[in-house]
C-alpha cells in the first residue's frame, strides 16, 4: 500500500512540474496575462467583485489591443468562477490571457490549477508572463539534511535536499604531517600538532554551525547532520564539542568515507542509507543499483530504451518500470481520415513547439493528408501499460549520478524484468 502512495506522489509531482513548465513557456505581447491566486478561505464573491472592478479600470489602458485582451481574460475568469461556490480545499490558481502561439497568431487560454498544498496568499497580477513563484515553492523540499566530511587535512560541507546533493564548499587545514622536521623535540612537535588539529576542528565546527543554522526555518526543516570521514577523525570531531548545541543534538550518525572533498558527499549519502531510510534519494538509488546490477549480468533481467521496454510491458514481463523525471516526449497516434491507415510515433517535446504544427506527411496507401488522432504524454502512456500487469513504476530524478545516467545513457526509459526475454 505504501509503495502505491509513493508511486502516486511521484507521478503527481511529475505532472505538477510539467504543468508549471508549460505555463512558464506561455508569453503575452504586453501586460495582459492574468495570474490569480485564491486561498481556501477567500470568498468567491469578494474575488468576482474585485475582477469586475478591474474590468472597469481597464478603460485606462492606452493600448486598445492590451485593453481588449485583459478584458477578455477577466471575462473568461468570471465565467469559470460561476461554477465555484467556495474555493477547493487547497485554494486555486487561475492563469488566463491571450498567449502567443505560432508566428503572429494568438489564443485566449485559461488554466485552473488546484495546488498540492494550501495557498496562503491572495494575488491578482497582470504581466507579460504568468506569476508562478508561489507554486514553484511547493516543489522545494520541505526537509533538509546537513552533510559534513572531515579528516585532519580538509573538510567539505553540503546539503541533502530530497534526492539532490547540494555542495557548499570546503576548507583545508595547516596541520603538519606526522613526521617532524629537524630542530624541534618530538614532544614539542606533537604538542604543536595537537594545537593545530584543535584549531582546525574549531574552525570547521564554527563554520558548520554557521552554514547549517542559516538554513531557512532551521528548527522545522533541518532533520539532521551526517558526518563522514576516517577513524578516529570523525569521532574526535563529534566528541569534542565543536558544533553549536542545536546542530550537535541533530547528529544522526558517523560514517566511514574515503574522500573528504566534494566526492565524499555522495559517498556519505551512500554509507548512510540506513539512517536515511525512507528518503527519496535512497529509494531511487536502490532502484537504479538493482537495474545496473541486472544489466551487467550475463543472464541479467533488464531492458532499456523505449522499444525494448514497451515490448516487455506488452508481454507483462516487467517487474519495475523506471522512468526519468526529465522525459518530455509525446506518443502520437497518426491516422488517415480517408482509408483508416494508422501508425504510432513518439516525438520529443520542444519548447515553443506543439504537436499540431508537425508536418505529418501523406498516407502511404492513398496519399491523403495524415492527422493526429490521439496524443499522450509518454510517461502517462507507459504507466498505463504498466498498470495493466501490476508493474511497479518509479519516476527517477536526475539530481544524482545514477539518475542522470538513466536519462543520458538509457534514454530515460528502463526496466527491471520478472524474467529474461529476448527484448
Amino acid at each position: 500500500m505504501t509503495e502505491n502512495v509513493e508511486m502516486d506522489s511521484a507521478r503527481q509531482r511529475y505532472e505538477f512540474k510539467k504543468m508549471l513548465e508549460r505555463l512558464e513557456a506561455k508569453q503575452g505581447s504586453g501586460t495582459e496575462l492574468i495570474s490569480l491566486y485564491i486561498p481556501p478561505d477567500k470568498q468567491i464573491y469578494d474575488v468576482t467583485a474585485q475582477l469586475r472592478d478591474e474590468f472597469g479600470q481597464c478603460s485606462n489602458i492606452k493600448s486598445k489591443q492590451t485593453r481588449t485582451n485583459v478584458q477578455s481574460a477577466i471575462s473568461s475568469i468570471l465565467s469559470r468562477l460561476k461554477y465555484f461556490k467556495t474555493p477547493p480545499e487547497n485554494g486555486m490558481a487561475i492563469f488566463c490571457g491571450t498567449v502567443s502561439t505560432v508566428g503572429d497568431r494568438t489564443d485566449l487560454q485559461c488554466d485552473i490549477v488546484q495546488p498540492p498544498e494550501p495557498l496562503n496568499l491572495y494575488m491578482y497580477r497582470c504581466s507579460s508572463s504568468f506569476e508562478l513563484e508561489p507554486l514553484k515553492e511547493m516543489l522545494e523540499e520541505k526537509y533538509v539534511y546537513g552533510l559534513l566530511v572531515i579528516d585532519r587535512r580538509e573538510a567539505y560541507w553540503g546539503f541533502l535536499r530530497g534526492n539532490r546533493i547540494e555542495p557548499i564548499g570546503g576548507a583545508t587545514s595547516t596541520v603538519p604531517g606526522k613526521q617532524r622536521k629537524g630542530g624541534q623535540s618530538s614532544a614539542r612537535f606533537q604538542r604543536l600538532r595537537l594545537i593545530a588539529i584543535n584549531e582546525f576542528y574549531k574552525k570547521v565546527g564554527d563554520h558548520s554551525s554557521e552554514i547549517f543554522m542559516a538554513e531557512k526555518d532551521f528548527f522545522e526543516r533541518f532533520k539532521g547532520l551526517l558526518i563522514g570521514g576516517p577513524s578516529p577523525t570523525k569521532e574526535e570531531f563529534n566528541e569534542g564539542g565543536y558544533l553549536h548545541h542545536e546542530v550537535q543534538k541533530r547528529v544522526l550518525g558517523l560514517f566511514d568515507v574515503a574522500y573528504t572533498n566534494e566526492s565524499g558527499l555522495s559517498e556519505l549519502v551512500d554509507s548512510a542509507q540506513d539512517a536515511l531510510k525512507g528518503m527519496e534519494v535512497v529509494q531511487e538509488k536502490q532502484v537504479m543499483d538493482r537495474f545496473l546490477k541486472e544489466l551487467v549480468k550475463d543472464d541479467g533481467a533488464a531492458a532499456y530504451g523505449e522499444e525494448s521496454v514497451r515490448r516487455n510491458l506488452e508481454m507483462g514481463s516487467v517487474d519495475t518500470l523506471i522512468l526519468s523525471e526529465r522525459l518530455r516526449e509525446t506518443r502520437l497516434k497518426i491516422t488517415c481520415g480517408n482509408c483508416g491507415h494508422s501508425r504510432e510515433e513518439t516525438i520529443r517535446n520542444e519548447p515553443g513547439k506543439t504537436v499540431r504544427n508537425l508536418d505529418l506527411g501523406i498516407c502511404p496507401k492513398c496519399s491523403a493528408p495524415l492527422q493526429i488522432e490521439e496524443e499522450t504524454d509518454i510517461i502517462d502512456e507507459l504507466t498505463a501499460l504498466a498498470d495493466q500487469s501490476g508493474t511497479n513504476v518509479e519516476i527517477i530524478s536526475d539530481e544524482f549520478e545514477e539518475g542522470s545516467m538513466l536519462f543520458s545513457a538509457f534514454g530515460g526509459i528502463a526496466a527491471i524484468l520478472r524474467y529474461r526475454t529476448g527484448y
